[in-house]
């Protein structure tokens, strides 16, 4: 598996784009030509080969920029990655996780060598050679979910599962769609999910943390969650909102198809063996409208999908103020054909 790694940007300049072969593989969110809340979840197997699902921590062209991005994210703000005192143990679960999982599917990228609890572990795309006494905290230069998340595309929500109910104790989140670790860190599931509007009433959150409380260690399953941004911005906090909020203004017919980018969540769930905690990695990919139809399907299904969600769905989602300017752009993509069922190209 071969991958030529980008030096790009997220933010300032903004270089960031995807190659014909990595829009390709992007994770397509909308599997009809239209879009409501539902539980979506699937068990996270052996995906299709040259997808964002074939490996269990997808790793591509963009890795090392997105590990550039996220290091300037902690040293700017470092309560981005928090966990309680009582997350140590499953940090390390963590660790084990993506350094075996990695290590496997990317032989020529990453290498774990252990010996019982002493450990070798390499990073070749970011030039990190590492021995470690698994356990020991001293032996690492950060603790043990967050030395690996560094080095991890994507957010990692931590959670505790107790009283019937999981609950937000750690994390790095720093390529969040507009919400905050450091506001719902020590919250439970339900507490976390409140502004989403709809699905409460529609009991898709009582459905979802059924079946999450009932992940088996071995089993993971995902999901796809997805929204706009302007501009290819990983770091859309609110706590960086005066610096990304004002974007929006900036969308313009003539501008429309390069500023504005769909943002899809693959997010994971994976039950851990010895602090019996669920990791949630909630990984972003982006793309630019003019990138996305390119695939005329997708180009067709996004119109349809914009153009008729509820208004309460698109204000929720970010976008209300240049809906009709987005839809309206899109629209010479759709030339009225049927689209296949599911989310794959034709």
């Amino acid at each position: 598996m071969s991958i030529q790694f980008k030096q790009e940007t997220f933010r300032d300049d903004f270089t960031f784009s995807n190659s014909p072969e990595q829009i390709q593989r992007f994770p397509f969110p909308f599997d009809k030509d239209s879009f409501m809340y539902s539980v979506n979840l699937e068990p996270h197997a052996d995906g299709r080969k040259d997808s964002a699902y074939e490996a269990s921590f997808d790793v591509d062209e963009h890795y090392v920029s997105e590990m550039h991005d996220r290091a300037l994210v902690l040293d700017e703000d470092p309560l981005r990655c928090q966990s309680l005192p009582h997350m140590t143990l499953a940090g390390w679960d963590v660790l084990e996780l993506i350094m075996t999982e990695k290590s496997r599917d990317y032989p020529d990228l990453f290498t774990l060598e252990r010996k019982g609890n002493q450990c070798h572990w390499i990073n070749r795309p970011l030039e990190i050679d590492q021995h470690f006494t698994f356990g020991d905290e001293t032996t690492l230069p950060h603790g043990p979910m967050e030395y690996i998340t560094r080095q991890a595309q994507g957010d990692f929500c931590l959670l505790d599962q107790r009283n019937d109910n999981l609950w937000m104790d750690a994390g790095i989140v720093t390529t969040q769609a507009d919400w905050s670790l450091d506001f719902d860190i020590g919250m439970n599931f339900f507490e976390w999910h409140a502004p989403v509007p709809l699905a409460h009433e529609m009991g898709i959150f009582q459905r979802a943390l059924k079946f999450l409380l009932n992940i088996q260690q071995g089993r993971p399953a995902r999901r796809l969650n997805w929204t706009l941004t302007i501009n290819p911005r990983l770091d859309t906090s609110p706590e960086n909102y005066h610096k990304w909020g004002i974007d929006k203004a900036t969308v313009a017919p003539e501008n429309v198809g390069d500023k504005v980018h769909l943002r899809v969540e693959l997010q994971t769930f994976w039950r851990l063996p010895r602090s019996n905690a669920l990791l949630f990695p909630i990984r972003c990919y982006l793309i630019k409208m003019s990138e996305l139809v390119t695939v005329p399907k997708w180009g067709r299904r996004t119109h349809r999908v914009l153009r008729d969600i509820p208004p309460e769905l698109a204000d929720y989602k970010g976008f209300a103020s240049y809906r009709d300017t987005l839809v309206a752009w899109l629209s010479q993509y759709d030339d009225g054909e049927k689209t296949s069922p599911g989310v794959w190209p034709e």
